[in-house]
């Protein structure tokens, strides 16, 4: 990751950190280091040790479990809703994902010994993180039963509208090879999904670049799983249902 300095981009860019008290925040922001995330990047392998928490801004975290025979799948997307790093505070020294960067941005990191500090004081920080933690863990069983049990159609409109829900406008810039990495399926299947929603009026495909006409459209071809994973995330996340909990 590349650390920056620049004052188009603020913390409250993220959720989770536009949701602490200013209390809290105020004792962390000093300690918020602005970095970039480039498409494709790394953050951190299979049983790779983290020594940041990453917040995403405009950025897009992809975890993957990636198989002995280096077959991977999505299992959860990190986007400005949340952060990259549960399993430290949640007792373990070691992710059993590999975290990837699926649409370049920014976002801020934080040494996990100052969020452990903030964690350990069993205030709000920690039942924030608690909640997302819960959150997530529905986007992940979600997942995994839309891939057992929903077509390929599903899926994609599925992925699409979670990533649309993390992003400023209609525009993605993903290939149909990396989205079929992303679900687990073969690159045929999205490129055949692909066409019928683009002769249905729903997107536009063209050289990497997915723009989405009609998103109710595409919510209608969706299946259950988006609104179950969104739901979710507004229940135990909006900034009313926070501030009520302090």
């Amino acid at each position: 990751m590349i650390a920056i300095a620049s004052a188009r981009h603020t913390p409250h860019q993220n959720h989770l950190l536009a949701s602490l008290p200013a209390e809290i925040f105020e004792r962390l922001s000093p300690h918020l280091e602005l970095v970039q995330m480039p498409l494709g990047a790394v953050i951190c392998e299979s049983g790779g040790q983290l020594q940041h928490v990453y917040f995403p801004t405009t950025a897009i975290i992809s975890l993957h479990y990636v198989m002995e025979d280096g077959a991977s799948a999505e299992i959860a997307g990190v986007g400005n809703e949340g952060v990259l790093g549960i399993s430290l505070f949640m007792g373990g020294n070691t992710t059993p994902c590999q975290a990837t960067v699926q649409t370049g941005g920014y976002g801020y990191r934080l040494k996990v010994k100052l969020l452990m500090e903030e964690f350990d004081r069993a205030g709000p920080m920690m039942h924030l993180l608690l909640r997302y933690t819960q959150a997530l863990m529905t986007q992940m069983s979600q997942t995994a039963a839309c891939n057992r049990h929903h077509s390929v159609e599903q899926q994609l409109c599925r992925w699409l509208l979670l990533t649309l829900d993390r992003l400023p406008s209609n525009e993605l810039t993903m290939t149909q090879e990396l989205i079929a990495g992303m679900l687990g399926v073969r690159r045929e299947g999205i490129t055949e999904t692909a066409g019928h929603l683009q002769r249905e009026g729903l997107i536009s495909y063209r050289r990497g670049h997915i723009t989405v006409l009609d998103r109710t459209g595409l919510e209608s071809h969706a299946c259950e799983c988006y609104g179950v994973v969104k739901k979710e995330f507004h229940r135990l996340l909006s900034v009313k249902g926070v501030a009520n909990k302090r």
